[in-house]
């Protein structure tokens, strides 16, 4: 069990930085697609949620093509700095975040265009600046979409596995949750599996129940 716990703190680990990550990015971006007008404004939607569609190993293939050591960006980090994120917990963090970055971006998006656009100008008209209004206006206002699609983002992120398994390896000892899985299987060790299994269901079943709470705005429906 030992092994078991150790495969659930990094699993953890990974999905909470790259949950973190995807608040950074997503949610502006939900924001300032959801508020905002601009050239070009639908291509740059497409690209946010095309993952959401793509088979993990296809991101994967994105993902390795472009930071590995022979990728224009991994080339240039590798002979600038001598660094390579393919194999790396970074690597690991970035290939869950971008799966599960529509699944933030989505019911942000949504939540901030339901957002009343008068109290953000009497926010304006009372001398806050754009960013004040943002955090003191926009985002208390959307916090139901945005709090139910971090629920999703991190799921989603915990239970990643056809681009991490591409970009962050295949290493006894340093497994994800469902790398974990797929590892013992291919053993036919499927009795081993079986904890791993088991606090995954669990997991997902508590985020499951969190996320529709938030989505009852905080009302039980039981």
């Amino acid at each position: 069990m030992g092994e078991v716990w150790n495969t659930l703190w990094l699993s953890l680990r990974i999905a909470g930085c790259a949950t973190a990550l995807v608040a950074a990015v997503a949610i502006p971006l939900a924001w300032l697609i959801g508020r905002r007008r601009f050239p070009g404004k639908s291509l740059v939607e497409t690209f946010i949620t095309v993952p959401l569609v793509l088979p993990p190993t296809v991101v994967g293939y994105f993902l390795i093509t472009t930071l590995g050591t022979h990728g224009w960006a991994g080339r240039w980090l590798h002979e600038t700095f001598g660094y390579s994120i393919i194999f790396r917990f970074e690597g690991a963090v970035l290939a869950a975040a971008v799966v599960a970055l529509p699944l933030l971006y989505l019911p942000a998006k949504a939540a901030f265009a339901s957002v009343n656009p008068d109290l953000e100008d009497m926010s304006r008209v009372l001398g806050a600046g754009p960013l004040r209004t943002f955090w003191k206006i926009s985002v208390p206002s959307a916090a139901r979409g945005i709090g139910s699609g971090l629920v999703l983002a991190f799921a989603r992120a915990l239970g990643e596995f056809g681009a991490t398994i591409m970009v962050f390896g295949w290493q006894p000892g340093r497994q994800t949750l469902p790398i974990s899985i797929y590892s013992d299987y291919e053993q036919g060790e499927l009795s081993r599996a079986t904890p791993a299994v088991v606090i995954l269901l669990a997991v997902s079943l508590m985020l499951i129940g969190l996320y529709n709470l938030f989505s009852a705005g905080g009302r039980s429906k039981w």
